[in-house]
């Protein structure tokens, strides 16, 4: 079927080229499976010719650093200075590396962004703050919430590693989902996936849906 789909929609891909660049965003749980679907959909758009730009937060610069050694444990402080430290590395992702290859007119995937501030943070820290923040950044295109239960997502970081980090609790991760339904109705373009099918049945989900949004540009 996804074969047959792409193509009934190759054509009017190729006729529709993104000229300006597209961002789009992959979220959910730890565990979900979103890093996974970022390769597929790179791998996917640039087999039908589309330039394909992949990152992710927070990132591997000098404050992306700092945010990851709170993650693993290594150092600590209050949850405000953790989000804000998000989002200096956000505003630093978009300056350097973001808004350059979308205007080399890339397709960027971006594995997070400010929408896990808001679905992790939210546990400790008031939303309306968070969102105001972040209101001056960039809203994505196109931004896929992967919806997997969050005694799934455990059981998976179990199994690939043997330390949990900050926010990988199951009753935290049942709040953050709880936080990421609210977002979805709150922002334009923001679909919900089931990340409980196959790799593949995901992956073919989220292809359907930037097809469409690619016919429409």
């Amino acid at each position: 079927m996804f074969k047959k789909l792409l193509n009934i929609g190759v054509q009017l891909i190729f006729d529709n080229m993104v000229e300006n660049g597209m961002f789009v965003v992959f979220e959910g749980l730890d565990g979900s499976g979103s890093s996974t679907q970022v390769a597929l959909l790179k791998k996917a758009l640039g087999d039908l010719g589309h330039k394909v730009h992949i990152t992710k937060e927070p990132t591997n610069n000098i404050i992306g650093g700092l945010i990851r050694g709170q993650l693993t444990k290594d150092w600590k402080t209050g949850p405000e200075c953790l989000q804000l430290l998000f989002a200096a590395d956000r505003a630093h992702h978009l300056e350097r590396e973001i808004m350059p290859a979308i205007n080399q007119g890339n397709i960027v995937v971006s594995d997070r962004y400010f929408f896990s501030t808001m679905a992790f943070g939210g546990i400790d820290i008031d939303i309306d703050w968070l969102k105001k923040i972040n209101e001056r950044f960039l809203v994505p295109d196109l931004t896929f919430f992967i919806k997997v239960p969050a005694s799934e997502c455990v059981r998976r970081i179990s199994a690939s590693r043997f330390e949990l980090e900050l926010f990988e609790e199951e009753k935290k991760l049942e709040q953050v989902w709880v936080n990421y339904e609210t977002l979805a109705g709150e922002f334009d373009n923001v679909y919900v996936v089931d990340g409980t099918q196959s790799v593949e049945g995901v992956h073919e989900d989220i292809m359907a849906i930037v097809i469409s949004n690619l016919k429409r540009d």
